[in-house]
């Protein structure tokens, strides 16, 4: 019989650490609330204030934020005067927090935590009955996803994303057909459509409700360059039709991540080019051991990414499926050329410039 002597020590570090980690999964849900009733945006723009005059500058019910405010301030997110009873959101913290920082905001994220624990039971099932949770029970995701999008993708199109693709700016000034496979609300189509007249505009997703958003807002900007589809991406036959494909944080939720490839591949034209946006990870898990955010990356993955290509009979990839899996299936799609890049402000996503010669 083995005996295992316990590090007292090792055990008090970990017991330290866990509770680290209930409090900061805590704050994480007060954060997502302060970010989608404006608390954060309110306090930004007021001098140090009561709970009262904080309740009424935001429009919400005092007692409420009352309790909310006690969770930031021990958890060192406000600051508390106990004199007179103040409490003050400082511009070094607001930096972080509000909407006026645009990709800086890390409040939007923390919206991810209590939408992905309402599916917590299903996951379970999951775990012991395999299959998997589909879109539909995701009730605001899209919503999330596209403010997340909004600011890590959208708000950096222009002058980041675009021009790692040396005369792509240009090309679309002169006029190309483009496609967004995953396409989600719209927003970055509907912004290149509204930049670009000249060139046409395609998006498809899976989601008619994702859909139905992007062509109201096309509709709203009176876009007539850009149209949106419901679509499988799986299903698309399309030849040698588009200048430049586009995927954002799609490929890795596919059901059918090889045969969307291969699609994409087909339908693009031989002298077009594909560009893959997708998570920057290792494939196996030592590789990302100093990762900034894998914990969270792969929570997303089980609860989400993975979760919904397994409820559709996919392969279950993952957000995590790396660097590595991804040049593989990239090749295997009959891609000849891959380039990947990275941009300065963007530690959480990869950028695969992608041609078929």
């Amino acid at each position: 019989m083995t005996t295992h002597t316990l590090d007292t020590t090792k055990a008090e570090a970990f017991a330290e650490r866990m509770l680290n980690v209930l409090n900061s999964g805590a704050i994480t849900l007060m954060t997502s609330i302060g970010h989608r009733t404006e608390l954060f945006d309110t306090m930004a723009e007021l001098p140090p204030s009561t709970s009262e005059q904080i309740a009424d500058a935001a429009g919400l019910n005092e007692r409420y934020v009352r309790e909310w405010l006690g969770a930031m301030v021990t958890g060192r997110v406000v600051e508390y005067d106990p004199i007179t009873k103040t409490y003050a959101l400082p511009a070094e913290h607001a930096a972080l927090l509000t909407r006026s920082v645009a990709s800086d905001n890390i409040a939007v994220f923390a919206q991810y935590i209590p939408l992905l624990g309402s599916v917590e039971e299903q996951i379970i099932d999951c775990f012991y009955k395999g299959g998997g949770v589909p879109y539909s029970e995701y009730k605001r995701f899209h919503a999330v996803m596209a403010e997340d999008s909004g600011q890590s993708t959208v708000s950096a199109l222009f002058d980041h994303v675009l021009p790692l693709i040396p005369g792509l700016t240009e090309s679309l000034q002169q006029g190309i057909h483009v496609l967004d496979v995953g396409c989600g609300s719209g927003r970055a189509l509907n912004k290149m459509a509204e930049a670009f007249p000249n060139s046409r505009f395609t998006g498809y997703d899976f989601s008619g409700e994702a859909v139905a958003n992007a062509n109201a807002e096309a509709q709203r900007r009176k876009l007539s360059n850009v149209q949106f589809h419901v679509q499988d991406a799986a299903t698309i036959e399309e030849r040698d039709h588009y200048g430049l494909i586009t995927t954002f944080d799609a490929i890795h939720d596919q059901a059918k991540p090889d045969v969307v490839l291969r699609n994409i591949h087909d339908a693009l034209r031989s002298n077009g080019v594909y560009l893959m946006q997708d998570i920057h990870a290792a494939t196996d898990v030592s590789g990302n051991l100093d990762h900034p955010i894998a914990p969270l990356l792969y929570t997303i993955s089980c609860m989400h990414c993975m979760t919904v290509s397994l409820a559709y009979g996919g392969m279950g990839l993952g957000a995590m499926w790396g660097k590595e899996k991804a040049l593989q299936m990239l090749a295997n799609a009959g891609f000849k050329q891959v380039e990947i890049k990275q941009l300065a402000h963007d530690f959480q996503n990869d950028y695969y410039i992608i041609r078929k010669h």
